[in-house]
């Protein structure tokens, strides 16, 4: 489902304007990502969870040159899915 997709259901399914979903989704995303940068973890209930872990300092190659460099650490994001939508995704593989 891509973004304009998105925003027409959950206009049609509130009874909201295309502006007010969009307003309301980009709030959404700007807030998971302000709390994953101050190290929070984001339940959201029925959906998963959202936080940031660090990801160690690594050794790389370049596969066209063969050279080595260092990785630094870095902070990556995570996302965890609930039960719930474990076990819905679970059921789909198997009957497909």
């Amino acid at each position: 489902m891509k973004n304009k997709e998105l925003i027409k259901e959950l206009s049609d399914r509130l009874g909201w304007t295309a502006d007010e979903v969009s307003e309301t989704i980009s709030a959404f995303g700007s807030l998971i990502g302000s709390r994953l940068v101050d190290s929070d973890v984001v339940c959201l209930d029925g959906l998963g969870q959202f936080e940031a872990r660090k990801k160690g300092e690594r050794i790389s190659v370049n596969p066209a040159n063969g050279k080595r460099y260092l990785v630094p650490p870095k902070l990556v994001p995570i996302f965890k899915p609930d039960a719930t939508v474990k076990t819905q995704l679970k059921e789909l593989g198997n009957n497909g």
